[in-house]
């Protein structure tokens, strides 16, 4: 697996605890920022990760901002991403399971850095359940096309 991140002025202390745990998973990953103390515009990180894992370059994208709400509005933009905002355990494995989402969104002013660990463990561990599901993820594609 390989794993795209970035984050804007908002996410930074949790993007840091994310590669950290990406290595201790031995995950190949990239980290595009952004290291600024000052306010910077979410969209100019989250859709050229977006665009990545959408071309095929990654197979799945972590996003935060101080919310994830920007971050996750933006990448969903591209076509051919699923970006879930989630804030808990249940979501993170229910949205690889069932939605097939390509891009997590985590916000940094929302939770803490163990819980966003937790967090990316759990999402990078689950497996889309395919059956039931394919269907409905198939329908989105089909919409997007």
């Amino acid at each position: 697996m390989k794993v795209i991140v970035a984050s804007d002025h908002g996410g930074v202390n949790i993007r840091k605890e994310v590669t950290s745990l990406l290595e201790e998973m031995n995950i190949e990953f990239e980290d595009i920022g952004c290291d600024c103390e000052g306010s910077v515009d979410y969209p100019d990180y989250a859709i050229p990760a977006a665009e990545r894992v959408a071309n095929g370059e990654f197979d799945r994208g972590i996003l935060i901002c101080g919310t994830g709400i920007g971050m996750s509005i933006s990448a969903n933009k591209v076509k051919g991403v699923r970006c879930a905002l989630v804030h808990d355990l249940f979501t993170a494995k229910v949205t690889r399971e069932h939605n097939d989402s390509n891009i997590l969104a985590m916000g940094e002013r929302v939770i803490g850095p163990g819980l966003a660990r937790e967090i990316a463990k759990t999402w990078l561990s689950a497996e889309f359940e395919g059956g039931r599901h394919a269907n409905r993820v198939s329908k989105i594609s089909e919409y997007e096309a």
